[in-house]
């Protein structure tokens, strides 16, 4: 007799959504406050190299977070009311987004900090950062945040590849990825890496086996984004020269699906694809269509009668 499969279901969709997870935790929706609180990185002011990594753009990755010229407050207020225009109520987490948001001295960081947390609304933190941007002072920092309110801290890593690492002007590896993860996990600070696909010089099975291993890490989130080459990049320089191919949409569909199968359920997925401003995508110009991805996403994982975790418990992972 053929056995029943039940086919988990998050509000209607085959994987864990973050806008799943945080109206479960909080009864109501929460969307994300995205700010730039002026921070550098190491990898441009020259500590470590300058220009940033190759496909970081000219905003640190932030460029739909408010404006650096006006302060967290103003920023917040402007954002929020963006927001607003989308969903008519919700509850905020303030989402430290441009640059390295953990590049600064511990005194600093909880001043910023704090300030976002005492906005109106906000239920709690999040913060993006480079692995390898986590000294001990932060870290304790970050654990004493993370006791007070709710916080997740978004790492970096990208690939597992260092040959890729290197290409694209990095200046960080796996393992300082590691390193950054077990002393957050050891305070039980929750973690959302973030992942590309199309990374050039990487083919499926590179890209699959970058998958492979975060999937067996212990963390608690995951942004799974498709490679934008923007104009004023590192990487729009190289493509001059030497212009590569993108994927094409079924094909990063299909990547995100292999992904999501073997992740465990109880894994967020904070994001499936990525933005980017019009007028600086070089391509691939079909990214534009965010919602048209996601809704092939939607649609590949029935076609494929599959879902996220599906394959997780075989490999050992929950």
């Amino acid at each position: 007799m053929k056995e029943i499969v039940q086919v988990p279901n998050w509000a209607g969709k085959r994987y864990h959504s973050l806008n799943h997870h945080l109206r479960q935790k909080f009864g109501q929706k929460v969307f994300k406050i995205s700010l730039d609180a002026g921070f550098s990185c190491p990898n441009r002011d020259g500590s470590k190299s300058i220009g940033g990594c190759a496909f970081c753009s000219l905003r640190g990755s932030g460029d739909f977070a408010g404006d650096r010229q006006q302060n967290i407050e103003e920023q917040f207020e402007q954002v929020r009311s963006i927001m607003h225009r989308k969903w008519a109520q919700g509850k905020y987490i303030a989402y430290y987004q441009a640059f390295t948001n953990t590049y600064a001295p511990p005194e600093q960081l909880e001043s910023l900090y704090t300030l976002a947390l005492q906005q109106p609304g906000v239920v709690g933190l999040a913060i993006a950062t480079r692995p390898d941007c986590l000294p001990l002072p932060v870290i304790e920092l970050l654990d004493e945040i993370n006791r007070k309110t709710y916080l997740w801290v978004e790492l970096g890593l990208q690939t597992i590849h260092s040959s890729t690492a290197r290409d694209m002007n990095m200046h960080y590896c796996f393992t300082d990825f590691q390193r950054a993860l077990t002393e957050l996990r050891a305070r039980n600070i929750e973690t959302c890496t973030h992942v590309i696909l199309g990374l050039p010089g990487e083919n499926v099975q590179d890209m699959r086996e970058t998958g492979r291993i975060v999937a067996g890490l212990d963390i608690q989130g995951i942004k799974i984004h498709l490679l934008h080459l923007m104009q004023g990049t590192g990487l729009a320089y190289l493509y001059q020269d030497n212009p590569f191919s993108f994927l094409e949409p079924l094909e990063y569909v299909d990547l995100v699906i292999d992904l999501l199968e073997i992740l465990p359920p109880r894994v967020v997925i904070h994001r499936l694809t990525g933005d980017s401003p019009r007028n600086l995508l070089i391509g691939p110009k079909w990214s534009l269509n965010k919602w048209e991805v996601l809704n092939l996403i939607d649609r590949r994982l029935e076609e494929r009668n599959t879902w996220q975790g599906k394959y997780a418990s075989s490999l050992g992972r929950s």
